[in-house]
């Protein structure tokens, strides 16, 4: 039992670590080759900012725990909107701008149709990975034509960001990737054994594991980067961050467990998981509008209404234990 959950603990630090390590090799060895800092941050940094879920995916689907796989993703979107934005408001109430109203909440409730019409038949085959990631596809041109458009002549605060990615000459960038690839890949093993194994023991479902511990573990660099972005006046990145991850999360973290070999799920995935998402994702977008309209913050209560929402949600998994 302490094995299992130092392997879980473990599985987490190490897969933090490598995940930067990872981003800053392969956003280097971009930058090396001629990448502009636009497309890196659309596409390099926005995998890295996801890579843990992805690659736990990965794992969970080649041991035979779709269900882990599957409430990783779904899971890390509840915890990114009922924990990272209810916390992020509870501590800085955040401003909502037009872009995010207008552009980007749309394309978020685009990509949870999409993810509604996959999950609806209870499994997840190499099909429905296929239209997830064709969605993904037209998410990244959208927004590189949207960013290129809108790009002002100076550094805003993601080309900084960037600009600290990608400082590694082509030998220690190669070094970073490969290593950071391999720690995330063995992190994520002992993460996926760990989960399994206190699952198990408890003879709790894969599912409720993927969609608490791990999600939250690998949702909490989102929590981090939000915070911090909050403190520092950028609120549209503390949005953002969500907003990306959990596009992400669903176009690519979900698709992998798809790519592996059909997927079977519960009836629970749909009518419990990803109707809480829907609920829980819904209420936060109504209280943006509600900010953007009245030309107010996004409030400390709007964010305590989201954490209460978030752990009623826990509530009703752990009545279903």
């Amino acid at each position: 039992m302490l094995l299992a959950l130092a392997a879980i603990l473990l599985g987490f630090v190490i897969m933090m670590f490598s995940a930067d390590w990872f981003v800053k090799g392969a956003a280097s060895i971009a930058d090396y080759v001629g990448m502009s800092k636009l497309m890196i941050g659309l596409t390099i940094v926005a995998f890295g900012t996801s890579a843990p879920e992805i690659i736990v995916s990965l794992m969970a689907a080649i041991n035979d725990s779709a269900g882990l796989a599957v409430g990783n993703a779904l899971g890390s979107n509840l915890a990114n909107v009922g924990l990272v934005i209810g916390l992020t408001a509870v501590i800085i109430p955040l401003q909502v701008s037009r872009s995010l109203v207008r552009s980007e909440l749309p394309i978020l409730l685009a990509v949870y149709g999409l993810a509604g019409f996959v999950l609806y038949n209870l499994d997840i085959t190499w099909f429905d990975s296929g239209l997830l990631l064709l969605g993904l596809t037209a998410f990244i041109v959208f927004l590189f034509y949207k960013q290129r458009a809108s790009q002002a002549e100076s550094l805003s605060a993601e080309d900084e960001e960037i600009n600290e990615l990608v400082g590694l000459s082509l030998t220690k960038a190669i070094v970073a990737l490969l290593g950071g690839l391999l720690l995330l890949l063995a992190s994520a093993e002992v993460l996926v054994w760990g989960a399994k194994t206190v699952a198990s023991l408890f003879g709790v479902p894969e599912l409720i594991i993927g969609l608490t511990i791990v999600a939250v573990g690998t949702s909490l660099p989102e929590l981090a980067a939000s915070i911090a972005s909050a403190k520092q006046g950028h609120h549209e990145i503390a949005f953002g961050n969500v907003i990306g991850s959990n596009t992400f999360n669903l176009l690519v973290v979900m698709a992998v467990p798809g790519l592996v070999g059909t997927q079977a799920l519960g009836p629970e995935v749909f009518s419990r998981d990803f109707a809480a998402m829907l609920v829980i994702s819904g209420l936060w977008m109504v209280m943006m509008l509600i900010s953007y309209i009245r030309r107010q913050p996004f409030s400390r209560w709007m964010g305590i209404l989201l954490l209460l929402c978030y752990f009623a949600y826990y509530g009703i998994l752990a009545t279903e234990l």
